[in-house]
């Protein structure tokens, strides 16, 4: 496979595949039911996303989406933001996840690190989400009301959501990890009636007791009424508040029959959070209906998720890859999940588990593709992936080289999915495609009834050149508000303030004539490190606060084969010079305060920060610097409050690319 570089061909489908996948399967229905019949694709791209009302309703079809009361129309109106999908429609996800429930094969496996796998079956998986819907009604948890959730990714996170969803509760959560900053800043917004938390946890071979952040955490959050304790780093852990009762208590004896509330289709079904660059992170509200008809439409057509699957992508509570592969229980796989470091004890701990318990779709970040390369790994020689058939990839674009190692190094004939797409719609535009060939650097396609462009600065589509990636239509899993945001103000500063009604998501796309897509990174300021958006307002928060910085900047730039560099500048205080201690102090603050995925790679002593005449931090501009592109063209000096601070970000980013 030498010479491998971006459009080279590295796998076509089999025939088998051709046949028996569900999009085939999707196209013989259409054309069977509808009298459609697509000569390709693109084709049947162009179609979903010009007969948007007819391709959701054939979704709906298709699936068998159950109603407790029938819409009215599919959407009202095309007008972005402001869609309404299927007015009139009730129904439940949770009820849409248990359709599926079966004594032939488990609904999950998990693995914490250090431990032996353990399967829960669909019959414990209802049992427990029962359970804890009837506790949670004896709460007096009602539709609407917030249980949110301080939990790594292990079965009760997955038991606690469905319980939740099941009576119209509205789930948010965040993984233990986070500082107790992060939280309250999320946490705080939705005012939760509920918390679950466990006692801590184990990452990287060390163990972290989380119970003192807890009792912090519920200083800060009045709401909370009760809290359900799960003792997970020691089984005998206790906690001492009045409101604490342990889970186990609470699934004593028999379950109860396990109901579902039926809610119209815009119910919130969760709360995610997206960057706060100018701000709080932004509570973004997904609806039951949305998200139920996109993952289906994701994972089945695009993924090809099936029963009998063991479905897998490595993630945490905090990042929307949680939420996207709860719903692969909707398709009737066995989901899989992991707690703890990708990298402990050796970077071969996921491709251990893969071939261990038979992964049949094993979802990773670039991240963790550019390290296994790096270290030089060949798991495809030294364990058994027979079962593999999909490697997924996300958070951050997968260099070529990244490709070629799965190719080489993990299974010659896998089928790899690289995709992007983001927390907002809990989904991705730019996804995979079982029918079609897989070329190196390249996403497969543009996800069907999502109307991706590449966008010019004058809102023109082009093709083979680098463009703002915009929607041009709307989306049922795009948020149905942000929470806090009755008018609707931030919403429409957050994607529609460049392209009036038109959805610019922030990142740079080219899409060639074949339809293949290269993500090229963010082409705004947020922050995403192994796919994880992070807030550049928290950093700053954090930072300022420490007497010795007066001001702050940070940027994220993707780099050549997959890296990510995240530096960040500091203003210090009169007579204070940056050392080693101090730099080890505004990590060791921002990691304890936030997470470790908020510590920058270097920290770096400036004399200004670039502002507008506005007082804005000029942080695009500095992004666009270490990206290599000239000043002129990077900036408009003269709209900087002082030209000499920009000139200085300029010098370090040609000393940093050599130039």
């Amino acid at each position: 496979m030498s010479g491998v570089r971006e459009g080279s061909l590295l796998w076509e489908p089999p025939e088998t595949l051709r046949e028996q996948c569900t999009l085939a399967d999707y196209l013989r229905w259409l054309a069977a039911n509808h009298g459609l019949n697509f000569r390709c694709y693109d084709d049947l791209w162009e179609w979903s996303t010009s007969e948007l009302e007819r391709f959701w309703a054939t979704i709906y079809q298709y699936f068998d989406v159950r109603l407790s009361r029938h819409f009215r129309t599919v959407l009202r109106s095309r007008e972005m933001p402001g869609a309404r999908w299927f007015e009139g429609a009730e129904l439940n996800y949770a009820e849409h996840v248990f359709r599926n429930e079966t004594a032939d094969r488990p609904a999950l496996i998990s693995l914490a690190e250090g431990g032996q796998p353990r399967e829960t079956s669909w019959a414990e998986l209802r049992a427990g989400a029962a359970s804890l819907a009837a506790a949670l009604r004896r709460f007096g948890v009602r539709p609407g009301d917030r249980v949110a959730a301080f939990l790594p990714n292990i079965p009760e996170a997955m038991i606690a959501f469905l319980a939740s969803a099941s009576i119209g509760a509205v789930w948010s959560s965040c993984s233990p990890d986070f500082g107790i900053s992060a939280v309250v800043d999320r946490f705080a917004q939705i005012g939760p009636k509920v918390l679950l938390a466990v006692d801590g946890y184990s990452y990287g071979g060390k163990r972290f007791d989380r119970r003192d952040v807890l009792r912090q955490l519920l200083e800060q959050l009045p709401t909370v009424e009760h809290v359900v304790f799960i003792p997970y780093l020691d089984p005998q852990a206790t906690f001492d508040d009045p409101r604490a009762v342990v889970l186990s208590q609470l699934q004593a004896g028999r379950p109860p029959e396990l109901t579902f509330e039926q809610v119209p289709f815009d119910h919130p079904l969760w709360v995610l959070y997206s960057s706060g660059t100018t701000g709080l992170p932004k509570g973004l509200v997904h609806g039951h209906g949305g998200v139920l008809l996109e993952h289906l439409k994701a994972l089945g057509l695009h993924f090809d998720v099936q029963p009998g699957d063991r479905y897998f992508w490595h993630t945490s509570t905090g990042w929307m890859m949680w939420n996207f592969i709860v719903s692969g229980l909707l398709l009737g796989a066995t989901v899989v999940l992991y707690d703890g470091s990708p990298g402990y004890p050796n970077l071969d701990v996921l491709w251990d588990y893969a071939a261990r318990i038979g992964i049949t779709i094993f979802g990773t970040s670039a991240a963790y593709i550019s390290s296994c390369l790096k270290a030089g790994l060949d798991p495809g020689k030294r364990v058994d992936l027979s079962r593999l058939k999909m490697v997924g990839s996300t958070g951050s674009p997968l260099s070529v080289e990244g490709f070629e190692w799965v190719y080489r190094h993990v299974k010659p004939d896998v089928w790899l999915a690289s995709v992007s797409g983001g927390t907002d719609v809990v989904s991705g535009f730019v996804l995979g495609n079982p029918l079609l060939p897989v070329y190196a650097g390249e996403l497969q396609c543009r996800g069907l009834g999502c109307g991706v462009e590449a966008f010019d600065e004058r809102g023109r589509p082009q093709v083979d050149h680098l463009g703002e990636l915009v929607i041009t239509a709307p989306l049922p899993s795009m948020p149905t508000h942000f929470w806090n945001d009755s008018e609707g103000k931030r919403y429409r500063e957050s994607y529609f303030d460049v392209y009036p009604g038109v959805w610019r998501h922030g990142d740079w796309i080219r899409i060639n004539r074949r339809g293949g897509c290269v993500i090229e990174g963010r082409s705004d300021s947020t922050l995403n490190r192994s796919g994880v958006r992070l807030g550049s307002s928290e950093i700053y928060a954090t930072v300022e606060a420490l007497p010795e910085v007066a001001d702050s900047l940070v940027i994220g730039v993707e780099q050549p084969g997959g890296g990510y560099y995240m530096p960040l500048f500091v203003v210090l205080s009169d007579s204070i010079e940056l050392d080693a201690a101090l730099e080890d102090r505004i990590k060791d603050e921002l990691r304890a305060r936030l997470s470790p995925r908020h510590v920058p790679d270097e920290v770096v002593a400036v004399p200004a920060v670039p502002r507008t005449l506005s007082g804005k931090k000029m942080e695009v501009p500095v992004k666009k610097l270490f990206m290599g592109v000239a000043l002129e063209k990077a900036a408009n000096v003269g709209a900087a409050a002082d030209p000499s601070a920009l000139r200085h970000f300029a010098a370090l980013a040609k000393a940093r690319n050599g130039h």
